[in-house]
């Protein structure tokens, strides 16, 4: 692919805006980084013209690299608390979130939303991507539906043939969903949108998490050769099984975190849910090299079972060593009701 404005795509980032109630005259953030998709950044900012809409442009300094390799892990650093770039976000309705790394789970995210902004994360995929996913009406209604019955859920287990066997305690997990739009102020959305994805309370989560070949380490951005297995004990991760390439990295990089963080946070469960929107492909991962994909496609494929390791604020733990681990083929039952058979979404 050669990177150039085409048409189509503009037009998708003005969907997107025209879900998310941008108006004439609204002024509308655009927050990136040095970083980030320079043209995702063109295009948003077309868009927001050809609604009539008066774009601005926050573009920060990308913050030095980390220590360790970091990819997806929805908590940007390039905003830093600046205050004057804090006082944009806050002085427009409408936020486009362009970072690389995305404002969910960034500690500056709460100050944006209680100012009544509302937050558009455009995860940082090509924009042949995003045009392929962009939302359509009625894709809320069955993330509403999952967010609900994950809320009154008591118990989540999850099997499969290759062998999960894993158990939830849903008391006081924090759920939410995303469908892919948000037109209310003080809340936040992503494109791609269609997941639904729940953080348990600390105590809540044992049992076995098995990667078979063909499930997918989005922090790797690499479907997997060989089957990989977990085993969670209160919370974490304390086995890591396996004798491929894919084990092997896995305890390589979280071992690093383990040394570099002085702590086990890195170990951690950090959310479970599901992927419910039919038109994100499975397979799309292997035709974009790694910088050319963030892999929410993957983690909104309907059907998959997402299952992550790393920070989760809600049981008081943090870190900055992540995993999304998308699985296929995996029955999740909500107190004994299927949701997710066999990887596909039952009725």
């Amino acid at each position: 692919m050669h990177d150039r404005i085409e048409h189509a795509w503009i037009e998708a980032f003005a969907e997107v805006l025209r879900r998310c109630a941008a108006a004439p005259g609204m002024p509308v953030a655009i927050l990136g980084e040095t970083g980030s998709r320079a043209l995702n950044l063109d295009l948003a900012e077309l868009a927001a013209l050809r609604l009539g809409a008066r774009p601005v442009r926050c573009l920060l300094p990308s913050p030095p690299a980390h220590a360790l390799p970091i990819r997806s892990t929805g908590a940007s650093r390039a905003l830093a608390g600046h205050p004057g770039a804090m006082a944009l976000l806050a002085a427009c309705p409408l936020v486009l979130d362009l970072t690389v790394e995305g404002l969910l789970h960034a500690p500056e995210l709460p100050a944006v939303l209680k100012a009544g902004s509302r937050v558009m994360m455009v995860s940082d995929e090509h924009p042949e991507a995003l045009a392929r996913l962009v939302p359509r009406v009625g894709d809320d209604a069955p993330v509403k539906a999952a967010v609900k019955r994950l809320r009154a859920a008591r118990a989540m287990r999850v099997t499969s043939v290759a062998g999960t066997d894993l158990t939830v305690a849903m008391d006081g997990a924090a759920t939410a969903g995303v469908w892919g739009w948000t037109d209310r102020p003080g809340t936040v959305a992503h494109w791609p949108g269609g997941v639904v994805v729940s953080f348990p309370r600390a105590g809540s989560v044992r049992g076995v998490v098995v990667l078979d070949a063909g499930d997918i380490n989005l922090t790797f951005k690499r479907y997997l050769e060989a089957p990989v297995r977990l085993v969670i004990e209160d919370d974490h991760v304390t086995a890591i099984e396996g004798s491929g390439t894919d084990a092997e990295l896995m305890r390589r990089y979280l071992s690093a975190f383990a040394e570099q963080e002085g702590g086990r946070g890195a170990y951690a469960v950090s959310h479970v849910g599901w992927g419910l929107n039919p038109r994100a492909r499975w397979e799309s991962l292997a035709m974009y090299g790694p910088r050319d994909t963030n892999g929410t496609e993957q983690r909104c494929a309907a059907g998959n079972f997402l299952f992550s390791t790393g920070a989760n604020e809600f049981a008081g733990r943090f870190t900055e060593g992540h995993f999304d681990l998308p699985l296929r083929g995996c029955t999740i039952a909500l107190d004994e009701e299927v949701v997710v058979r066999d990887g596909m979404l039952a009725a």
